[in-house]
């Protein structure tokens, strides 16, 4: 314990009973996620007051069947219970149980109480018991589990006072074990056990043995001692066995005295909406129907806030040019930092509303259906039904995506998952593709109710899809990699979602693409606005080459200002830069500007709007720049006279931005999770080639 004002609470439970509106609950707004130690997985904890005299570090696990882990991020739980020098290590647990499935959740609590660690037990959703015909003697089943109960609905805030007033008194629960496995198993060997390890609880000495793999905090002496225990390995595993079936013996017996079910009271209406949702056909039918509604939204909800956004950032500009003193901080802040900053604010509320229907749809319970609904179709393609959660995850970022992965048991399945979860169609990708097809596809409606734009959008998320699939399936045939693996998912009930969580939820993600894409496109358009606005000796003697040539004598000020700054631009470090790879870009339509942007939007790929508005800006020096889109709607190719952002050139940067492998963050989270250099260079490679000869074909076939 830190102090005696604070303590460190674990919530431990089962996936889909709550726990994540338990913490909700108990930390509102001040919760925070970061990563564990070393480990790129979430961590989520925040702050509560318990009472006047306790405040609370509470730290949501992973869900997790039983502390023996099945998957790599389950190891989080093992490590934070057993680990005492871990920084989460706690002085109390809550494990979070679901009155429906008591059962199987009692097997991970059993585990939990064993380690004599204070733990009190939470059930949840308390609130259905009437409807699903549920009565519990709490009394009794205290006493039998020798641990204090709380009966809660998380997202309807019931019995939460209660279960603080219980945590205010944890220094006084009982912390003896529910099972003694020694008498059960081999007294003898568990005996020797004690004997050898005389600081640890029994039952955590036995998940030292069993579980060493996971346990990376021992010491080498440790793992000696621990070995010698080791010598017969199936002795371990059959006493593994044992122990799980005694474990079950005593919850079963448990609840045949506490806890009944009157199945006529309980309703089928799940069955009935699986039978609907999940099936072979309809099932599909409606998954499609819910995206269109997405992609649908994304463009209806968000263009008028987007537009005054827009419009907001432009005035910023033009004021602080009007308003700040000439020179070269002003110029910084009109032509770099406003408009960096617009490049990211622009596109908040088609972010949020992506995260809220993602939200929505995982808060429901529906998304586990379209796990089991891809499954037979995933594994064709060498992925199980599981890939789909960091695929579908991926819509919002491929970062987070792929440590979905962890999921997945089979290396070979996961492996394929984590090198094409970057095609599908990210957050990133999003103000790209916004900007663009706002730019040339006209805002019309099909039949009079499918927005075009909308139904363009969907059809590059569905086309990063595709890619994804298409490449699962030569992965699958070239890699030669054993696969065996079993699918096995829960159904979580279905639920009316929280807007607590979905709000929480939201606002997380959100402010983790303004933070996180925010602080990138900051930077990178403050360094475009250095390189744009200094150069060589051409650069310096812009206004006098300019002025002294004869057909430029009789120019009006604001079209002789204008052929300066562009000869300014095109003679800056950035536009020397550009000039060089124009020859490579130039047969996908793209002049040296876009040639900046693309370059630039390899650190990240929603960087590619805000280098274009810095770049633009900087280009109108002493004009009115307008919005983001009227500068780039504007532009026009010097060759032709004709619109920069056509109907070619516009559809070529689609494709190029729906394959191009550029961010620099996936590529180092695709080697420490593959901990090797060959599989993010592949993708980089591969998705590379893929998009310059999509982005090159489809310009031909436009023109």
């Amino acid at each position: 314990m830190k102090n005696n004002s604070v303590v460190n609470i674990a919530l431990v439970g089962n996936p889909n009973t709550g726990k994540t509106s338990l913490f909700n609950q108990l930390t509102g707004l001040k919760q925070k996620v970061g990563n564990y130690p070393g480990i790129t997985v979430d961590k989520k904890h925040g702050k509560c007051k318990i009472s006047d005299k306790l405040t609370a570090e509470i730290v949501d696990l992973p869900g997790t069947y039983s502390i023996n882990p099945q998957t790599l991020d389950e190891t989080i739980v093992l490590d934070t219970l057993l680990n005492e020098e871990n920084d989460s290590y706690p002085d109390l647990i809550v494990v979070v149980a679901e009155v429906e499935n008591l059962k199987r959740n009692l097997l991970l609590f059993s585990q939990i109480k064993d380690l004599q660690i204070p733990t009190i037990l939470a059930i949840n959703m308390a609130d259905q018991m009437e409807r699903k015909g549920i009565s519990i003697d709490l009394q009794k089943l205290k006493e039998e589990l020798k641990t204090e109960i709380v009966l809660i609905s998380a997202r309807k805030n019931i019995g939460i006072g209660q279960l603080k007033n219980e945590i205010e008194n944890f220094k006084n629960w009982n912390t003896e074990p529910i099972a003694n496995i020694s008498t059960k198993i081999d007294a003898e060997f568990f005996k020797d056990l004690e004997t050898n390890f005389p600081k640890n609880t029994l039952y955590k000495s036995w998940l030292l043995i069993t579980q060493q793999d996971y346990c990376h905090f021992l010491t080498n002496e440790q793992h000696a001692k621990i070995n010698s225990f080791k010598e017969n390995t199936e002795k371990i595993k059959k006493y593994q066995h044992k122990e799980t079936i005694y474990r079950y013996q005593i919850i079963n017996d448990i609840l045949r005295k506490t806890y009944k079910v009157d199945k006529s009271q309980a309703t089928d209406l799940r069955s009935k909406l699986d039978r609907v949702l999940t099936h072979k056909i309809f099932g599909y039918v409606i998954f499609v129907g819910i995206l269109l509604l997405i992609f649908q939204s994304i463009f209806e909800w968000a263009s008028f806030p987007m537009d005054l956004i827009d419009g907001l950032f432009a005035n910023l500009s033009e004021i602080a040019k009007n308003n700040l003193p000439e020179g070269a901080f002003t110029n910084l802040i009109a032509e770099g930092v406003i408009p960096g900053i617009g490049g990211v604010v622009i596109f908040i509320p088609q972010i949020a509303i992506l995260f809220l229907f993602i939200s929505v749809l995982e808060e429901t319970g529906y998304m586990s259906r379209v796990v089991f609904l891809m499954d037979k179709i995933m594994r064709k393609f060498g992925m199980s039904g599981k890939s789909i959660i960091p695929l579908i995850s991926g819509t919002a970022c491929a970062i987070p995506a792929i440590m979905a992965s962890r999921n997945i048991s089979s290396w070979k399945e996961r492996l394929i998952t984590i090198l094409v979860v970057p095609f599908t169609t990210c957050s990133a990708r999003l103000p790209v593709y916004a900007i663009l097809i706002a730019l040339i596809i006209p805002s019309k409606r099909i039949f009079g109710i499918f927005n075009l734009q909308g139904l363009t959008l969907m059809g590059l998320y569905f086309l990063g899809f595709l890619a994804a699939i298409l490449s699962a399936i030569l992965l699958h045939k070239v890699l030669k990699i054993e696969n065996k693996s079993l699918f096995i998912i829960e159904m979580p009930n279905y639920k009316l979602p929280s807007f607590k969580n979905v709000f929480y939820e939201v606002v997380e993600k959100t402010k983790a693409f303004i933070f996180g894409a925010g602080k990138i496109i900051l930077a990178i358009s403050i360094v475009l606005w250095f390189l744009a606005s200094n150069g060589t000796s051409s650069f310096k003697n812009a206004e006098e080459f300019i002025t002294s040539k004869e057909e430029n004598k009789n120019l009006p000020e604001e079209a002789l200002q204008k052929k300066i700054a562009s000869y300014k631009l095109e003679n800056s470090y950035i536009g020397k830069m550009g000039k060089t790879i124009e020859p490579v870009i130039k047969p996908l339509g793209y002049d040296w500007k876009i040639g900046i942007a693309l370059i630039s939007s390899f650190a990240a790929r929603e960087v590619f709007v805000g280098a274009l508005a810095t770049i633009y800006s900087v280009e109108s020096e002493g004009e009115d720049v307008g919005t983001i889109k009227e500068r780039m709607a504007s532009e026009v190719n010097s060759v032709t006279g004709k619109k920069r952002f056509n109907l070619p050139t516009g559809m070529s940067l689609l494709m190029f931005y729906a394959f191009a492998m550029q961010c620099i963050g996936t590529l180092a989270i695709v080697k420490r999770e593959t901990k090797s250099w060959k599989w993010p260079i592949l993708q980089l490679v591969g998705m590379g080639i893929l998009a310059y000869v999509s982005a090159f074909l489809t310009f031909i076939i436009f023109s």
